[in-house]
Order: C-alpha cells, then sequence, then structure tokens
C-alpha cells in the first residue's frame, strides 16, 4: 500500500496540480477536499466501531480497500487530462487515510504485549518510508515517458496489495463497546493535550503540501520537484521513527511532541526568509520528521496513560480526528492563494503557539494544577449567557410599577419637642427596654 501511494502521488504530480490551470482547478480541488471530509464523519462515530466488534472486519476493509484502490488507478490511467482526475484523486486520498485508520487499529491485536505497541509503529512506518522512497525512483522515471505508464505501475502494485491483504489474520479488534473506563482514561487531561499537539504537527503536513503544490504551479516550478520534495519528506519520516525508537526510553513522552513542535515553528520561521526550491524541500525534510517522531510520543502517552483502554479502537478514533485536521488544513492554501513564504511564516507561527501552549499546559499538569479554560469553551459559556440573559421577560414600564414604601421619619416634625422629651402637661415615662434578641450596635 505505501508503494502504490508513492507511484500514484508522483502520477499525479503531472495532472492533478501542474496540468491544469491553478484558476481552474483551486474551486475543485476545494470543492473534492472538503467532500472528502464526509466518509470520516461517517465512519468515526457509527461504521468505525460495528468493524472493530466484528470478527475479521478490518481485515475486510484492508481487502476491500485495496480491490477499489485497483479499480481507481485503473480509471484513473485514462482520466488523467480530464476533469475526472479530481474525484478519483481525491478517492485515492480517502482509500489512502482510511488504511491508515485500519492499520492502526490492526496492530494491538498482532503484536505480543503493550510494550511492543511502539517499537511495532515505528517498524510499520520505517518499512513504509523505505518502500514508498524505492517505489518513487522508478515511477520518477516512468513519469517522463508518460503518466499513464506511472499510474500502471500503481495499478499492478495495488493488485499486490490485495493479494497480500487476504493474508492477514481475522482478529477482532474490539469485543465490546467502550465501558466508562476506557472512555475515563481516553478524556484524560494528558491525553487530550497530547493529541492536539498532534494534530498541530498532522495539520501541518496537510497545510505544507497543499501549500507547496499550488505555488509551484503558480511560479511554473517544473513538475519533478514536487517529487523531489515528497522524497525529502519521505526522508524525514524515516529519520523521525528511527531516532524516535532510539531515544523514546531516553526522553519523556511529552518531550518528543514537543521537540516535534519546536522543529516545525523553527523551520518555519527561518525558511520564511529564503523561501525557494531548497527551502521547500528542506521544510518537507523537517516537517517528515516532526510529524513521525511526535507521533511516537503520542502513541506512548495513550500507551502509558490508558492501559485499560482498547488501543486499536482508541487509535483508529485519534487517527480520524488527525486526518480531520489534515484536510481542514490543507483546504487553506487551497481556498485562499498564499505565497510560499507567508505559507512558511503561518506555519511557523502556528507551530510555536502550539508549543508554548503544550509545554506550559504540561508544566502544570506535573505540578498538579487545572489546565486554564480554553478560549473557544469561555467564549461559548459567556454566548449560553449572553442567551440567557435575551431570554429572560423584559422589565414592566416604570408607570406600572408600586410607587416605592416611605420610609419613616427621623425625628419630630420641624417644631415638635426634642427627641425623648415627652409633650407639654404628660408625665416622663422610662425609656423601653431594647428587645432581647436584638443586641445593642457598637459605639451605640
Amino acid at each position: 500500500m505505501a508503494a502504490s501511494d508513492a507511484v500514484v502521488a508522483v502520477a499525479l504530480a503531472g495532472s492533478l496540480f501542474f496540468d491544469i490551470d491553478p484558476n481552474a482547478a483551486r474551486w475543485r480541488v476545494t470543492a473534492y477536499l472538503l467532500f472528502s471530509l464526509a466518509p470520516f464523519a461517517i465512519v468515526a462515530p457509527f461504521i468505525g466501531p460495528m468493524i472493530d466488534r466484528v470478527r475479521g472486519g478490518r481485515r475486510i476493509v484492508v481487502v476491500a480497500i485495496a480491490a477499489i484502490k485497483v479499480l481507481t488507478c485503473l480509471v484513473l490511467t485514462f482520466h488523467l487530462d480530464s476533469w475526472a482526475v479530481f474525484p478519483l484523486g481525491f478517492l485515492l486520498l480517502v482509500l489512502q487515510k482510511a488504511y491508515a485508520v485500519s492499520r492502526m487499529a490492526m496492530v494491538p491485536s498482532v503484536v505480543q504485549g503493550a510494550d511492543e505497541l511502539v517499537e511495532a509503529n515505528a517498524k510499520l512506518s520505517l518499512i513504509a518510508g523505505f518502500v514508498g522512497f524505492a517505489a518513487a525512483i522508478p515511477a520518477l522515471m516512468l513519469q517522463l515517458i508518460d503518466p499513464k505508464v506511472t499510474m500502471a505501475l500503481a495499478v499492478m502494485i495495488s493488485l499486490v496489495a490485495v493479494v497480500v491483504s487476504l493474508a492477514l489474520p481475522r482478529v477482532l479488534v474490539a469485543a465490546e463497546p467502550a465501558d466508562e473506563l476506557e472512555r475515563a482514561e481516553l478524556r484524560s487531561a494528558g491525553i487530550l493535550l497530547a493529541a492536539s499537539a498532534m494534530a498541530v504537527l498532522r495539520a501541518a503536513v496537510g497545510f505544507l503540501t497543499f501549500l507547496i503544490a499550488f505555488s509551484f504551479r503558480r511560479d511554473g516550478v517544473a513538475t519533478a520537484w514536487f517529487g523531489v520534495v515528497a522524497m525529502m519528506s519521505v526522508l524525514g519520516m524515516l529519520a523521525g521513527n528511527g531516532a524516535g525508537g532510539f531515544l523514546r526510553e531516553r526522553l519523556r513522552e511529552e518531550r518528543m511532541l514537543l521537540i516535534g513542535l519546536v522543529i516545525t515553528a523553527f523551520g518555519g520561521v527561518v525558511l520564511t526568509f529564503m523561501a525557494g526550491l531548497g527551502s521547500a524541500s528542506f521544510m518537507g525534510l523537517l516537517l517528515g520528521f516532526s510529524a513521525a517522531f511526535g507521533r511516537l510520543g503520542f502513541d506512548a502517552i495513550v500507551q502509558r496513560d490508558a492501559p485499560d483502554a482498547n488501543r486499536g479502537r482508541a487509535f483508529a478514533r485519534f487517527e480520524t480526528r488527525f486526518q480531520l485536521a489534515w484536510v481542514l488544513a490543507a483546504a487553506v492554501p487551497v481556498v485562499f492563494p498564499i505565497p510560499l513564504p507567508a505559507g512558511f511564516f503561518i506555519l511557523g507561527i502556528t507551530a510555536l503557539a502550539a508549543a508554548v501552549s503544550y509545554l506550559v499546559s504540561s508544566r502544570r499538569l506535573q505540578l498538579g494544577q487545572p489546565l486554564p479554560e480554553p478560549v473557544w469553551r469561555r467564549t461559548m459559556r459567556s454566548v449560553r449567557r449572553r442567551v440567557g440573559r435575551d431570554d429572560e421577560p423584559p422589565l414592566p414600564p416604570s408607570s406600572a410599577l408600586p410607587p416605592p414604601k416611605q420610609s419613616p421619619p427621623a425625628g419630630p416634625p420641624l417644631g415638635g419637642p426634642p427627641m425623648g422629651q415627652p409633650p407639654m402637661g404628660q408625665p416622663r415615662l422610662p425609656p423601653p427596654a431594647p428587645p432581647a434578641t436584638r443586641p445593642p450596635r457598637p459605639g451605640s
């Protein structure tokens, strides 16, 4: 599957973004990019949990994805120069992400124990990176002959993926629905904080992919340069997985996520002042490293803080949320024509803000202090309070209000006897004793 993804990426580089005018393609790309959100909105809350509880459910999904990929690549081979390249290309994108979700759900079921989970994910990522890098080299050579020949190679590789996927074991990801303990563990502050940081890294990958694609097309850059950026990103991913597997025992999991955000922020801010073909390739290298390195840290945090959760179901749901972040961020450079330096700056500043927020919040968690309330939650509470205040019945007009009670005068009318003196001709009476229940005021 990784090899076919790499070949398809090289084949579409000459058609999806570069052979069609970007002004004409922008609205189509935006529509189909947003349309690709629909499958994940359905899979996450409904189909995903059902498949997890069916024996062999994820295996069936992987086989179906590989088979649909064969048909899609076959049809796309004859429609690289027509408008059909957009729905077919983004169908391949959805299939790629759906396979990633299914793979993440199956990994915990085929390892010996929880301690092997992060190591298995690192190995799978390294294998996918090496295979994708190796498959991209002949794809680039075939691209010089004809993009249709490159797509034919993708069809053959996808056929091999169908055959291999039939040998997957019939694993049961989750026999029972999530109980209260599992939901509580996955909603803990540490896991939600780590998921937010990981979502920023995945969103950065989607943003950079489409930023470079449209910037290269707008500037008339050769198609081969996009393949170079993709290869550098794969190299960064390989380096990130290798470094993460080596340093995981020496670094805290939160530190790994923080390093990924800091590297992304550093690359985005520095490369803003030297944006070009070489800087785009270097940014792809840095972001590939950061996303892979941070992902290993996130997996370890879930493994550490949610020992009673079903990791297959949990990772599938997290992967779906990360894909939503990827698509939403990718839509930004598609909708708005952002220059490459400005895009690098936006990427760097966003990652820097996420790194500072993650550092401060992690420190508060370590000290046992509550996390600050998010801005969006404060805004929603303010809106609800304002709406509730507006729903109160209006006050009646002043003419309909009863007249206020008049307090008794503080002393006798003007010209009367002094306070405490009886009228003329009457005997002096002793002053009344104060009530027993009311003590005298101090100073009286």
